[in-house]
């Protein structure tokens, strides 16, 4: 069986202090309605292997937020393994996006779980823009390494 992977964009801006932000998404559904702390995530999801990983991001990121993906340079983040196992590709991509004129993507699932019924939830039920330090303890920790990357690039770049 083939390792699981994801890809997904995470969006950036700069703020009038020389800093930057970061949009994240609130994982939808009843599991994570009660959670904020490690449950939020960056834009993304899984794809097979006919799919290149950037235009698998841009997808799921269209897919998530019902709006399209930005255009600009896209900045190669790399790798992270996940302690599920799924290996998780992200790129970052400076813009702005207005969080109000976000419409998830749905899935479906039995809930309450052995109840038969079926019903609909958000992937994302909320997105917001954070400073990293505001982020990283609401991201799922996997995904925190992708902060610190996007950091370290701007440092390299001298924030320009």
């Amino acid at each position: 069986m083939p390792d699981k992977r994801s890809a997904g964009l995470l969006l950036f801006r700069r703020t009038a202090d020389g800093g930057f932000e970061v949009l994240i998404g609130h994982m939808g559904g009843p599991f994570w309605a009660s959670k904020d702390v490690s449950a939020w995530s960056i834009p993304k999801g899984e794809y097979g292997p006919e799919e290149a990983p950037q235009a698998a991001a841009r997808r799921e990121f269209e897919e998530e937020l019902g709006l399209p993906a930005p255009e600009g340079e896209r900045i190669a983040l790399g790798e992270a393994r996940q302690t599920s196992g799924k290996t998780v590709t992200i790129w970052a991509v400076e813009g702005d996006l207005d969080p109000t004129l976000v419409v998830p993507g749905t899935f479906t699932m039995e809930w309450p779980r052995g109840s038969g019924a079926v019903q609909e939830f958000p992937e994302i039920d909320r997105v917001g823009w954070f400073t990293p330090e505001s982020a990283a303890p609401l991201l799922v920790p996997g995904q925190r390494i992708f902060l610190e990357r996007l950091a370290e690039w701007l440092d390299g770049r001298g924030g320009s």
